[in-house]
């Protein structure tokens, strides 16, 4: 028959000990509860395991050893191991052993003056202890009946796990004779701590906004006026858009009386321009989460982006060329040529490798949506204007090298003509050259 041991995972980088647990013996299965450190008396180990059994009525009983061996240890460890199956006396006795941190273990099953010596099969469940202790699987009403009833199913392991408290009250910042490694080894405070944590932050946020509500706007306009910021509010049309919105927001929910016809005319035409592009927002949105439309727009993105790339290409070739049967420059022509498909093939690469994510970006900017069909409008041409950008580079670039072509164009003309520029004047003066200057 083959052999259960359900092993918590809390308890794969315990130190080595001893396994305690329930034996289900309906279905040859071990379900491990804990493990108790070195070093330790076996007369206060069987104390306190009867305790244990005594309030819970889960027949706890030590199951076998645990060896972690971290490091190279020597042999006499593993043998007092297996010298701990005859002080305790369960059969079988079992035995697991971890490598340090490899991904195998060993597990096997010692069962000393047997008639049957033949190697049962061992199958190791890994379970996670906190989950199956804080569910709701394991029988509601304490019968003996239904506890006799469910031994063949996997609700007794939920059982097991469920009636167990009293042992994980015990953590290693406890003093006493027993060290236990279980899902709460780390400490019943720090739990305590967490939940006092959770129950505090509500009443603590609500505080932290009717403190902030005031000084909100104040601080939100100084915020804005530090350089990065600034910089990407005056450039990105979203934030242009957002800043329009915001100051909308203010006049609509402002407390002030209208004075005259006008202001409230201006008022309600706010009002029922935000109205109108907030709907069509949303009618926009539910159109890109009907049937994948989302998906199939960054199904095509990629393609579309390898054919502008490709478009870009075939332009800088026939430039780096004899375009229209003029005769270029060569060398600035191939040096300007292969910086620029440099700038198209790093491009591609960066759309390459955001590919993956294309669909979940997509999907987050249709949400946008909702604040309005112009706000969403303009995260599509900041989107547009982020996946040009090369282009972009391009026009500076050229646009960099075309002013100071002009700049020398006009320098040797205003030479030609015997005048310069004065530099400390900012104006044109007449310059006298003699011949061989000029």
């Amino acid at each position: 028959m083959v052999l259960k041991v359900f092993f918590p995972s809390c308890c794969s980088s315990a130190d080595s000990g001893i396994l305690i647990g329930r034996w289900i013996s309906e279905q040859n299965s071990a379900v491990i509860l804990a493990v108790v450190h070195f070093p330790f008396i076996p007369v206060q180990v069987k104390q306190y395991l009867g305790e244990v059994q005594r309030v819970t009525q889960v027949s706890v009983s030590v199951l076998g050893s645990w060896s972690n061996s971290k490091q190279e240890k020597e042999e006499s460890l593993s043998e007092f191991l297996e010298d701990l199956g005859t002080i305790f006396s369960h059969k079988p006795w079992i035995q697991i052993s971890k490598e340090g941190d490899s991904k195998f273990w060993s597990c096997s099953t010692l069962q000393k003056h047997s008639n049957n010596p033949k190697q049962e099969e061992i199958i190791l469940v890994y379970y996670d202890q906190r989950k199956v202790m804080l569910s709701h699987l394991h029988p509601a009403v304490d019968t003996a009946e239904q506890r006799a009833e469910d031994a063949s199913k996997l609700s007794a392991i939920f059982d097991t796990v469920a009636r167990s408290k009293v042992l994980f009250m015990t953590d290693r910042y406890d003093e006493g004779p027993i060290k236990l490694t279980h899902w709460q080894s780390d400490g019943v405070e720090a739990s305590i701590i967490v939940e006092l944590m959770k129950q505090g932050s509500v009443p603590a946020c609500m505080l932290l906004t009717f403190r902030l509500s005031g000084d909100t706007p104040m601080c939100f306009c100084r915020v804005l006026k530090l350089w990065p910021l600034s910089f990407l509010w005056s450039k990105l049309s979203t934030c242009e858009q957002l800043g329009h919105r915001l100051q909308h927001l203010q006049v609509i929910s402002s407390n002030k009386k209208a004075q005259n016809q006008t202001q409230l005319m201006r008022k309600a035409n706010i009002f029922v321009s935000l109205l109108i592009d907030v709907a069509l927002g949303i009618l926009l949105m539910s159109w890109l989460y009907r049937k994948n439309r989302i998906g199939h727009l960054a199904d095509t993105l990629i393609p579309v982006a390898d054919h502008v790339a490709e478009e870009l290409q075939d332009l800088l070739q026939w430039l780096m060329g004899a375009p229209a049967g003029l005769k270029m420059n060569r060398a600035l022509d191939q040096v300007l040529g292969r910086f620029f498909l440099y700038h198209i093939h790093l491009w591609i690469s960066y759309i390459h490798l955001m590919s993956p994510f294309i669909e979940m970006i997509l999907w987050y900017v249709g949400l946008s949506a909702c604040l309005g069909l112009t706000v969403a409008l303009c995260i599509l041409s900041d989107i547009i204007t982020l996946l040009t950008f090369h282009i972009y580079c391009f026009y500076v670039y050229g646009a960099r090298l075309y002013c100071l072509k002009i700049y020398g164009l006009a320098s040797l003309w205003r030479l030609f003509r015997g005048k310069k520029w004065n530099v400390l004047r900012q104006r044109v003066d007449s310059c006298s050259y003699d011949l061989d200057q000029v």
